[in-house]
């Protein structure tokens, strides 16, 4: 694993092995960042980085320069990594939350630019992330959420639904907020 632009580009990070993670592959958060830097411009954006564990994804944007990128995660362990190498490398952008994905977004009230999820492939409620976040308008009205999920799993049936990119068995559905 390692952060692909800004910064810190080119830093390797190495989580200990015990973390309960999958993390975006290197070549699929190329891909995501290729995709982004034709969309976004990362300059004080607002980040909210859903089920973060490593920080791997809350890491380069805050490399690449959003304003803030708020990690939640429910693993302590994972929390504490974070944490650590954020401080390690001095991106005082990053906020972090243990919290239980679901709870965290019910008490979620702030608008972002940018909201990714990456939750265990097996969580029944993937479909729910979507839902959730066009119904508590958590996107700036230019804003973009980024949902990562197996490759077979269909979103497009959700609100706000753009696009789904593949990228072997990991897929990247995008989101536009919804008009109300």
């Amino acid at each position: 694993m390692r952060i692909i632009g800004g910064k810190l580009k080119g830093l390797r990070l190495n989580p200990p092995t015990n973390l309960p993670v999958r993390p975006t592959t290197d070549m699929a958060k190329e891909a995501l960042f290729n995709i982004l830097n034709n969309q976004i411009t990362f300059e004080g954006i607002t980040v909210l980085d859903l089920f973060s564990g490593t920080g791997n994804i809350s890491m380069e944007f805050a490399s690449r320069g959003a304003e803030l990128v708020t990690s939640v995660d429910r693993s302590v362990q994972c929390i504490h990594y974070l944490n650590d190498t954020s401080r390690q490398h001095k991106l005082e952008n990053i906020k972090t939350f243990k919290a239980d994905v679901f709870k965290y977004l019910d008490m979620e009230s702030e608008q972002y630019d940018l909201v990714f999820a990456d939750p265990p492939y097996d969580l029944n409620r993937i479909p729910d992330i979507p839902k959730i976040v066009a119904a508590k308008n958590l996107l700036k009205p230019d804003g973009l959420l980024i949902v990562e999920h197996q490759s077979m799993q269909n979103l497009s049936q959700q609100p706000g639904f753009v696009e789904q990119r593949k990228y072997g068995h990991s897929s990247f559905s995008f989101f536009k907020p919804v008009s109300a």
